[in-house]
């Protein structure tokens, strides 16, 4: 069975869909069969991997509006042992067409089902709120990914988003573990960006990572040409940096 890890933040400009992309392919790397998940109506994931998601006419929305939907129908390849459930502007009508049905915080969990035995690893992208969808992901996750921004204002976001994860695994996914904060963005030579890493670990201990990602225009680069870091710099300190993550998220090292 695949395990499902969200990779959320309310704050935008994180490096979540930076995250997805590059442990995706960092898992893929190793030899695991990965599908990325993009719900967020924005589209970045799907375009960031080369999807052209404007012009198609079926996307994840379509398996979270209509349950007669198979999922597998969906999912486009990207490249060898790496898959995609795509997302559009489509999505957006989802937050709300999703309020008043039954059981509505379950539907992604219900839509990625018969998907789950074909992937060791689905990572899911989410958008930058804290809504339905969010909510969706966090019932349908095995573990949580935080990315957090290594300046001040980050670090309130991420207490909120705690507590939110915590009223999901109290009513909706008991099961649902924090695999970690990735501090991301951080600017090298700066004081702030130590002691927002250093505050971060104050309060939030072993649930930060070791691993951090450091602000590059590579990352950029690779994105304009819909490849992952890995790919466009092999020995760039970015992809080590996310090699070292996908090592560290095959081994069971998550907490309630």
């Amino acid at each position: 069975m695949g395990r499902i890890i969200a990779i959320a933040n309310q704050k935008g400009g994180v490096g979540k869909t930076t995250t997805t992309i590059n442990l995706g392919a960092a898992l893929v790397e190793l030899g695991y069969r990965v599908l990325l998940v993009d719900l967020d109506p924005q589209a970045a994931l799907s375009y960031g991997v080369g999807i052209q998601a404007d012009n198609l006419s079926r996307t994840i929305y379509n398996a979270l509006s209509d349950p007669g939907q198979k999922p597998a129908e969906l999912v486009c390849s990207v490249r060898q042992g790496l898959d995609i459930l795509p997302a559009n502007i489509d999505l957006a009508a989802a937050e709300i067409e999703l309020i008043p049905i039954i059981s509505r915080e379950t539907i992604l969990k219900e839509a990625l089902a018969p998907l789950v035995a074909q992937y060791s690893f689905i990572l899911i992208d989410c958008g930058p709120n804290l809504g339905l969808l969010t909510i969706n992901a966090l019932t349908a996750a095995d573990t949580v990914l935080i990315p957090m921004q290594c300046e001040y204002f980050a670090l309130r976001a991420i207490d909120l988003l705690l507590r939110i994860i915590k009223r999901v695994q109290a009513r909706l996914n008991p099961g649902l573990t924090i695999a970690g904060i990735l501090g991301t963005l951080y600017q090298t030579g700066t004081r702030h960006a130590d002691e927002v890493l250093t505050q971060a670990r104050t309060l939030f201990g072993e649930r930060v990572f070791d691993v951090v990602v450091k602000k590059s225009i590579r990352f950029a680069e690779a994105s304009a040409l819909s490849r992952s870091i890995l790919e466009f710099a092999p020995d760039h300190e970015g992809a080590e940096a996310y090699r070292t993550l996908a090592e560290v998220m095959t081994h069971d090292n998550t907490e309630k």
